[in-house]
């Protein structure tokens, strides 16, 4: 069953990377706008600089927010790998009651700040201030989803005595 899973994911990409996608191709084209008005047309649109630079949030938040779901973050692996196998199991669960207690306040003052600036907006877009903030609440949630689910990944893989999947269902 996991191989099946695996063999869909190499083919398919979910929500999350379709949106990276589509950040990056949204970074290059109001940049590359940008350029093309700035140099060619003589004039600058004071909205590209600051629609840029929110993608740019956004992409950064979604992207750590990946790095979670494909345990692509760095592990100072050489260190645990020269425990044993429960001294492993230790390890990973304490590091990841740590990740859900941290996520869990990073969230928080997340939302605590995206409410405090939603009244606020932006000189050149005009968008509320809350569009950007709110990148740091959507990554941190997803961060958070992600965490908890290779947790009980790693225990059910534990106790059935399979190696996890890493980030890859």
């Amino acid at each position: 069953m996991v191989s099946e899973t695996n063999n869909q994911n190499n083919y398919t990409m979910g929500i999350l990377e379709w949106t990276l996608c589509a950040l990056l191709v949204a970074i290059v084209t109001v940049t590359f706008l940008q350029v093309i008005s700035r140099y060619v047309l003589q004039t600058s649109l004071a909205w590209t600089e600051e629609l840029a630079r929110y993608l740019f949030i956004w992409l950064a938040a979604l992207g750590a927010a990946y790095a979670f779901k494909m345990r692509a973050h760095f592990l100072l692996r050489f260190v645990v790998d020269r425990c044993s196998a429960g001294a492993q199991n230790v390890i990973a669960a304490l590091v990841a009651v740590l990740m859900i207690a941290f996520l869990t306040i990073f969230v928080w003052q997340a939302l605590q700040y995206t409410l405090s600036v939603s009244s606020q907006t932006a000189p050149g877009t005009g968008l509320s201030k809350a569009v950007p903030a709110s990148s740091a609440l959507v990554g941190g949630l997803l961060m958070l989803y992600y965490v908890i689910r290779n947790w009980l990944q790693d225990i059910r893989s534990y106790q059935t005595g399979t190696e996890s999947s890493g980030g890859q269902s």
